[in-house]
This record gives structure tokens, sequence and C-alpha cells, in this order.
């Protein structure tokens, strides 16, 4: 069982996670309805971010962009993808499940958020599984980023792969390296206590949208924010160098809260402990590890 605050959540690995490089998609939350931009405000919006584009299909239901920068490596044809934005429309079902709801520690606010939001405009890519991972990464960061500056009103943004919230104002003030936000729009670094002892699990969800692995951690006594610092370095470490990394290899730990060369873990890769399932990269924590390890 998982404990997270006041609420005890049940281990499922019945639930699946998406097959890698599915389709990327964003909820745009909204307190009113809104209505679809003019195509040529969109047109104009979009370019900026994303280079020459074109506007393929514009209705009041949906509009339909090829981003002509962005190629797609199929086995038998190079093919551009496509981005699709949607009509505002009534949230009927909630976005998120009360585990996922436990986990909005990038938006703090986003419990309060979510009672206000009942509509939402929806963001996707298409044809785009084959693309080159840091350019599908690249296009997904820049339409996000489109999309915050074509829609004033949204609330926020849940990236629907990890299940990760960011409120509108944290994506149009970001200054992180554009080489790192796909990580921090589109990767969800979770944790939770475990049940009637002592140990933590900290993991990651959202890799596999561009083919690479997510981590886990099972331990005690550390500093849990340590542990999250330590696994958005890891994930920063996977992205940049198209993971290296290999069962039995050892990757620096952390010593007095900082990662150090000085403590060495150990990586091997295994199924997830919390769902939904998936392959990630399981980093030993040493001395300081929990559960049943060879």
């Amino acid at each position: 069982m998982l404990d997270n605050k006041e609420k005890i959540f049940q281990q499922n690995l019945n639930e699946k996670a998406p097959n890698p490089g599915t389709v990327f998609f964003v909820h745009l939350l909204f307190e009113e309805k809104c209505e679809m931009p003019q195509q040529s405000v969109m047109n104009e919006i979009m370019k900026k971010h994303l280079g020459k584009v074109d506007c393929f299909s514009y209705s009041k239901t949906s509009v339909s962009f090829i981003p002509k920068n962005y190629i797609a490596h199929f086995k038998d044809a190079d093919i551009n993808p496509q981005l699709i934005i949607t009509e505002c429309i009534k949230i009927k079902e909630p976005i998120l499940n009360e585990l996922e709801l436990s986990q909005l520690w990038d938006c703090p606010d986003g419990t309060e958020i979510l009672e206000k939001c009942k509509y939402q405009v929806m963001g996707m890519d298409m044809l785009a599984a084959a693309m080159d991972y840091k350019e599908r990464a690249n296009m997904s960061v820049e339409f996000i980023e489109a999309l915050a500056e074509m829609f004033p009103t949204c609330r926020a943004f849940i990236a629907g792969n990890s299940n990760k919230m960011l409120s509108r104002k944290s994506i149009v003030t970001c200054d992180i390296p554009k080489e790192q936000r796909f990580i921090n729009y589109a990767v969800n670094v979770r944790f939770f206590n475990i049940q009637g002892t002592d140990d933590m699990i900290v993991d990651s969800v959202g890799m596999s949208t561009v083919w690479l692995p997510d981590v886990q951690y099972h331990f005690n006594t550390l500093n849990p924010d340590s542990v999250v610092y330590h696994a958005y370095n890891v994930l920063s470490y996977i992205y940049d160098n198209e993971c290296p990394i290999k069962s039995g290899d050892h990757i620096d730990g952390l010593e007095n809260d900082n990662m150090s060369i000085n403590v060495q873990w150990n990586v091997q890769y295994e199924e997830s402990l919390i769902q939904p399932a998936r392959e990630v990269l399981d980093v030993n924590t040493g001395e300081y590890a929990a559960g049943n390890r060879e």
C-alpha cells in the first residue's frame, strides 16, 4: 500500500503504461469556455514558436498544423508530423484519479485549479513516433509554449502521458534552458511512503514518450527531496546522452544530499513497483536501499 499524506492507495500493476512513443498530448484547463482563436492568429503564434507551418484544416471543432521543420522517419517514407488542437469542451470525467492528484508537486494550487476549471482544450501530435527523440521533445516543448500564448485564459496544463500539472504562468515565465524543458513540462517525478514501514519510493513517469526509460528508487533514511533532485539529474543525463546506462552500471550517488563521485550506486532495469506497469531504471541506493534485492 502507498501512503501519501492522508490518503492510502493500492498498488495496481494491472494498470499499464502507454506504449513507448505513443501520441503526446496535453490538457489545457479553463474556468470558462473559450472560442477557437482566429486562424490568422493561430498561424502567427505557431510560426513564432515552431517555424514554418501549414494549417491544413481549420474549423470550430479542431485545427491541424504541419510543422515543416520536423520530419518523422518511417520505414517506407519520411513525412512531417501533425499537431492538432481541439475545441474547448466541458470536462465530463475527472482528468486525474486520486493517486495522480496526490502528485501535483509542481503545481501547488493544482487541486483548486481542477475544482474551478470545468472546460478543456486538448493539443496532441500525430505521426510523430518515428521522429528523432530530441526533435520530438523540442517540438512538444514549442507546441506547449505556442498553446500557452494562444490561449491566455488557460489556467494550467496537464501532460497526458505523465499527468504532470503546471500552471500556465510557470510555462510562459520558464527560464530554464530549452533543451531541459521537455523533462520540466512532461515528466513527473513522484514520491510515496510505503504504509507500515519507513520505506519510500521516488519514481518518474513520462520518459517513454521519447523512447527513454523512467527511473525508480526504493529507499529509506535518505532525504526524499534529495532523491527527487538526484532523479531529475539522472533523467537529464539519460535524455542528453540517449541513455547509455546498462544494467550493472554504477552512477554517482548522494553524499550529504549532493551528488558525489565518492558514492557509487548500482543500477539495473526492472519492472516498476508502482503503476503504471513499465520497465524502469532502478537505482540501488546502497546502504539506504529498501526491499528485497539480489
